[in-house]
């Protein structure tokens, strides 16, 4: 099982997570009509050419959400979470754009046994993704109720 259980996490623990990601026009395209997001930022390329700062489409921002907690799964929570509990403080400080590659790292930031669920804990994550440049895209708190391995 490739998720670590709440007894094998520790405040403090780093992962660099191997999993890099290129996004493309077609993902932003896709998620953005899936999730019925009309907005001429995510799709109208001569509008941000002419409208905006950027001069180009930027990917949708709930996209590059889902893409930085997706990329951490595998190593974190896959198979050993009972249930993710909430993001708090996502904030995206520079755009992503077709053709960057996002790479995430997380921390453990807090974890407390489950008052109710003897047998579970909550964990405190911290993500960040980045792009080839090393900027800063996105960053989020997560919170995740883990089993326990040995209860």
């Amino acid at each position: 099982m490739p998720g670590l259980f709440y007894d094998q996490f520790y405040i403090g623990q780093i992962f660099k997570h191997p999993i890099r990601r290129t996004v493309t026009e077609a993902d932003n395209v896709w998620f953005s009509a899936l999730t019925h997001n009309p907005a001429a930022l995510h799709l109208d390329e001569e509008y941000c050419r002419e409208h905006t700062e950027f001069g180009q489409r930027i990917v949708n921002s709930a996209f590059t959400l889902g893409l930085m907690v997706g990329i951490t799964v595998g190593d974190t929570t896959l198979g050993t979470t009972v249930a993710n509990l909430g993001w708090d403080e996502v904030r995206f400080p520079k755009p992503l754009f077709h053709g960057d590659t996002v790479r995430v790292e997380t921390e453990v930031l807090e974890m407390r046994e489950s008052k109710s669920r003897p047998n579970q804990g909550i964990v405190t994550f911290l993500h960040r993704a980045f792009n080839q440049r090393q900027d800063l895209v996105a960053h989020c708190k997560r919170s995740a109720l883990m089993l326990k391995q040995d209860p």
